[in-house]
Order: C-alpha cells, then structure tokens, then sequence
C-alpha cells in the first residue's frame, strides 16, 4: 500500500520549476555575457526556465528599432554623466539603466513572442498591485507602447530577443533609481513621455526587496511555474561580483 501511494505520488503532475538567480549589481556587457551562457544551457536542455535578477550601473541601451536622434544630447554629454551607450540585439528602442532599478533577464524556452511579452506585463501589472500601484498594459496602442503603465506615465521597460526558441534580455521595473535620465533621451522612442517609479508613485513606502519577491511570485504565477531559487554556482556562473550579490 505504501509502495503504491509513493507511485501515485510520483506521477502527479506538479509544475516545472522556474530556476531564480540573484546576481546583484552586473555591468551591461557582463551581464549579456550571462544571458548568453545561460541560454546555451536552456537551449541543450541542461536547465529549466531561468529569471536573472540584477542591477546595472548607468548604462543607455539601444534597441534594433532605435535611432540615433533618442540620443538627443550627443554622446559627449553622456560620457560626462558617466552613462555608457550600448547597442543590443532585443527588440525596441532605447532606454535606460541604473542603480535602483529591478532588471530580470527571462532564459525561457518560447513559442509566442507576443504571449511571453503579455504574460511578462501581467506578471509585472500584479506585482505593482500588490504596492497599491494601478498599473495596466498599454500593448493595443502599438508596439513603441510595450511595457507597464501607472497612468500615463511608463513604469517598466520591455525588450527580448528570441534565438533558436529561448528567450534572452527582458524587462526594467523603476523602483528607487534616479529618472533624470531618462529626460535625456527619448525614451522607448516616444517623445514627451514621462517615466515614473514605484517611490514616485508611492514614496517612502517602496522597498525594493519587497518589490522582487512580489515580481518573482506573480512572474512564476503567470508561467505557472514553480520559483526554486538558485546560486550563480548553480549556473555555472563564476564572477568576481557573485559575492555581491
């Protein structure tokens, strides 16, 4: 009897898991570098479905759709700001990186560009409910207006890239970083918006630890996956900056 129940348990049908790796502050080309790596291994099947976490220090990055008039200072004045300029393979434009900013990579195997992108706003719309935050997809307007919303102020970037049917780059969630970056640019290539934050949007009250439990929980939620959490190691991940994180 015993022996038989452990087989009923056996074959009961339990989520995958949806592997988590916490990476702490990763400069921009180190930080592809990881993607790309992890993605060999999500693509040979050696790992499930990964979501890196991360920071970025200052850093502008372009999108296959971007154009050299967002950079609307010259890349002089950047230098000066100490923001470096980097041309990537994700969808969309442009836009910015920083300190106090959520950044998740998604290594996912994939079938529906557009499906991964939609559940990846709702996951995000959730997490920011959970903050008091009514944030909404504004996706039906056209594809510059991908990403997570707070009224008409844009909270959270989105851009993937998609090779051999795994999933690489992702989504930006302002929590606590400065936005006056952001008004140096044009951001995801749409003139006049205006970029807000979770302690824009709710103060003294935004915690960013809070914050990437909450977008781990729903993101896992809405892939229907199970979050395990896991060390670089775990990846084969070997970095100086790992102890950082």
């Amino acid at each position: 009897m015993e022996q038989a129940t452990h087989q009923m348990q056996s074959q009961t049908s339990v989520p995958p898991e949806l592997w988590v790796c916490r990476l702490g502050t990763v400069p921009y080309h180190e930080g592809v570098e990881i993607q790309e790596h992890v993605a060999a291994q999500r693509r040979a099947e050696q790992i499930p479905d990964t979501l890196l976490l991360l920071e970025h220090p200052p850093v502008y990055t372009r999108g296959r759709r971007s154009k050299d008039e967002e950079l609307t200072l010259g890349k002089d004045f950047y230098r000066r700001q100490g923001i470096e300029i980097v041309a990537t393979d994700r969808g969309g434009r442009v836009t910015y990186h920083g300190p106090g900013q959520l950044v998740g990579y998604p290594i996912m195997g994939i079938e529906d560009v557009l499906a991964h992108l939609r559940r990846i706003e709702a996951a995000i719309v959730a997490a920011l409910s959970q903050e008091g935050i009514a944030a909404r997809s504004r996706c039906e307007e056209g594809p510059d207006w991908t990403g997570v919303w707070a009224g008409q102020r844009k909270i959270a970037s989105l851009g993937i890239h998609v090779s051999r049917g795994v999933s690489t780059h992702g989504f930006a969630i302002n929590v606590l970083n400065d936005l006056t970056p952001f008004t140096w640019i044009v951001p995801c290539g749409l003139s006049g918006v205006s970029m807000t934050s979770v302690a824009g949007e709710i103060g003294e009250a935004a915690d960013f630890e809070r914050l990437t439990e909450r977008v781990v929980a729903s993101f896992a939620e809405a892939h229907g996956l199970v979050a395990q959490e896991v060390t670089p190691a775990a990846l084969d991940i070997d970095r100086s900056l790992a102890a950082a994180a």
